[in-house]
């Protein structure tokens, strides 16, 4: 499992370690990944997807996974991520 947001494509930096002697050696800044269920109104089930806190709370502030999703590049997205935005708009399109 790649330590990388499905929602935003946020995955490892790297960086150094300093210490007081100012001495520096690598190392790598994991993102906060949490495995979540979010809800589709859209599809009426739930999706599971792992995701970083970021991401979770820009999730909420857009109105739900179905609203990130359609403002979502298709770049950042993963595969499954992808696979689900293309149900919604489907989805959509049958109903309107």
């Amino acid at each position: 499992m790649s330590r990388r947001c499905e929602l935003t494509g946020k995955g490892p930096m790297t960086g150094n370690n300093v210490s007081h002697a100012n001495n520096k050696t690598k190392r790598r800044f994991l993102p906060n990944l949490n495995d979540v269920t979010l809800q589709s109104e859209t599809l009426g089930r739930g999706i599971k997807l792992r995701i970083s806190a970021a991401a979770l709370r820009t999730v909420d502030h857009r109105g739900g996974l179905d609203a990130f999703l359609a403002k979502a590049k298709d770049a950042e997205l993963s595969a499954t991520a992808l696979k689900v935005k293309k149900e919604i708009a489907k989805a959509q399109a049958a109903n309107a």
